[in-house]
């Protein structure tokens, strides 16, 4: 690990105003992704800014929209009754994640910060066509995530809170990699006020909707309108877990499977 000047943040606003004045400063949260690559000496920031007393955990309901604070850890989003009465699918999500020590530390807006192709947040926060507020304003989930591992979020902004509309009807289903548990190829199956929305994340360098599938729901919500073969291979991501051909036809197997599990 690189030595780095280590700052513990009271607000929000504090640790973007600290992230603003490091020379290359990095934002902690629950260090799930941070650590490990500090550890591997993968990075070396100039400053640590950890989030831990910045506040921002909880979870509320606003009308029609469910507000989770972006340092709520995902034991918190998967035990929450608020969470499970309002999206079934978004506590279900939670408490698949990693293992319960990921759990236990893991926060729902360092996983969406850190945009991990495999991060299973993603897929909820487009499916469910989310809003991520920052410090300097409000994001929307489509223009939210950019590319690998890189989101709209400028190098002195930080999440604050997502806004997740609370949904008519929504699922979510993933095939993990037995060793790793990332998943492959995961689908989140949403009808929202403005119509269905699906949204994979595992399969491809990053989570994205595939409108052939919402069409089809859109006119028959059931798992025997989506057909395989929707989804092409290319671009998808090929390792030795599996071929992007396989991760494609794994795009329509989970899709169907997330139908079967909408509550």
């Amino acid at each position: 690990m690189y030595e780095f000047n280590y700052q513990k943040a009271s607000s929000a606003d504090a640790a973007a105003q600290a992230l603003g004045s490091a020379e290359d400063g990095k934002v902690m949260a629950g260090g799930m992704t941070l650590i490990p690559t500090l550890k591997q000496r993968l990075a070396s920031p100039s400053d640590v800014i950890d989030l831990a007393g910045a506040g921002m955990v909880g979870i509320s309901r606003s009308g029609d929209t469910l507000v989770i604070g972006a340092m709520t850890t995902h034991g918190a989003v998967a035990g929450s009754s608020e969470v499970q009465s309002a999206i079934p699918a978004l506590a279900y999500l939670a408490g698949t994640i990693g293992d319960p020590a990921v759990r236990a530390r893991g926060t729902i807006g360092g996983s969406i910060a850190n945009n991990d192709p495999a991060a299973d947040y993603p897929s909820a926060v487009v499916a469910l066509n989310a809003t991520v507020k920052t410090t300097k304003r409000e994001i929307a989930a489509d223009d939210f995530f950019t590319g690998m591992f890189d989101t709209a979020l400028e190098e002195d902004e930080i999440i604050t809170e997502v806004h997740f509309p609370i949904p008519k009807k929504a699922g979510y289903a993933k095939f993990k990699n037995p060793a790793s548990r990332y998943p492959m190829a995961g689908s989140f199956v949403a009808e929202t006020a403005d119509g269905i929305r699906v949204a994979i994340i595992g399969a491809g360098p990053g989570v994205f909707r595939v409108k052939d599938y919402e069409d089809a729901l859109s006119s028959n919500f059931s798992k025997d309108a989506i057909k395989d073969g929707v989804v092409s291979a290319d671009g998808l991501n090929s390792d030795i877990h599996g071929s992007a051909d396989y991760r494609a036809h794994l795009c329509t197997v989970m899709t169907r499977r997330a139908i079967d599990a909408v509550g």
